[in-house]
C-alpha cells in the first residue's frame, strides 16, 4: 500500500513541466484562438495530439448520428453553452485537475498497470506525454465543435486505448489493452472531481450545477464514442 501511494504522488507529479509548455502552446500568445484545430503542423507541439492531421481514420459514424446521440443524452445548445463557460474556469487549474485524476490512477493499481510493463513498474514518460494530452482533453471538452475534425479524434482516442492501438502512439513499455468496464467507470471520478474546480468561480450555484451537468453529458458521449474498437462490427 506505502508503495502505491509512493508511486501515485510520483505519478501526480509527472510531466509538469512539459504540460505547462504543452497547454499553452495550444493557445495563440494572446489567449484569443481556442479552436481545437489550430494547430495542424506537421509535429505537433503537443507530442501525439494528431487532432485534424491527415493520420486520422475518418469517423464510421456521421454528424447526423453523432446528434442523434446528443438527443438520446439529453444534451442540448444550454449543455454546450455551460460547457463553453466551464473553460475559463477550469483553464487556469488545468495543471492541478489533471494531476488529481493522475493520483486517483496512481493510488489504484488496478488501474496503474495499464501505464506499467509486465514486471509492474510504470512507464514514466508514457505517463508525461499522456498526460500533456489529458490536459488539452479538458480545453477541448469545453469548446468542442462537435464538427467532422473532432468526430474524428474520437475515434482515435477509442483505439489508443485499445488493443489495436494502445502504445503506439508513445512507443510505450506497457499494458497494450485497457478494458472498457474501466474507461466508462471513469466517467464518474472525472466528473466528481471536476466540480470543486468549477466552483473556484464567481458563477452561482445553478451555473455551477449546469456546468457540471453538461460535463458529465459530455464525458460519457466520449466514452461511448471511444467503445467502438470494442463493440462487435455492426453492433456499435
Amino acid at each position: 500500500m506505502l508503495k502505491t501511494h509512493s508511486i501515485a504522488l510520483m505519478i501526480a507529479a509527472a510531466g509538469l513541466l512539459g504540460a505547462c509548455t504543452g497547454t499553452q502552446a495550444m493557445n495563440s500568445s494572446d489567449g484569443s484562438d481556442h479552436s481545437s484545430s489550430a494547430n495542424k503542423s506537421t509535429e505537433p507541439i503537443i507530442p501525439g495530439y494528431t487532432v485534424g492531421s491527415k493520420s486520422i481514420e475518418r469517423a464510421p459514424i456521421t454528424l447526423g448520428e453523432l446528434e442523434e446521440l446528443k438527443l438520446s443524452l439529453l444534451m442540448s445548445d444550454e449543455d454546450i453553452k455551460y460547457l463553453r463557460m466551464s473553460r475559463d474556469v477550469l483553464e487556469p487549474h488545468v495543471e492541478e485537475l489533471v494531476g488529481v485524476w493522475y493520483g486517483f490512477v496512481g493510488g489504484n493499481e488496478h488501474l496503474l498497470k495499464y501505464f506499467s510493463n509486465n514486471a509492474g513498474e510504470p512507464d514514466m514518460d508514457y505517463l508525461g506525454r499522456v498526460r500533456e494530452r489529458f490536459e488539452q482533453w479538458v480545453l477541448d471538452t469545453a469548446q468542442a465543435e462537435y464538427d467532422q475534425e473532432w468526430l474524428d479524434y474520437q475515434f482515435e482516442i477509442g483505439r489508443r486505448h485499445h488493443r489495436v492501438g494502445k502504445n503506439t502512439t508513445d512507443h510505450a513499455d506497457a499494458i497494450d489493452h485497457i478494458n472498457f468496464r474501466h474507461l466508462s467507470a471513469l466517467t464518474i471520478p472525472v466528473t466528481t472531481t471536476l466540480r470543486p474546480f468549477l466552483e473556484r468561480s464567481d458563477h452561482t450555484a445553478e451555473e455551477v450545477d449546469k456546468m457540471h451537468a453538461a460535463w458529465v453529458k459530455s464525458v460519457l458521449m466520449q466514452t461511448i464514442l471511444w467503445s467502438y474498437p470494442y463493440v462487435h462490427e455492426g453492433d456499435f
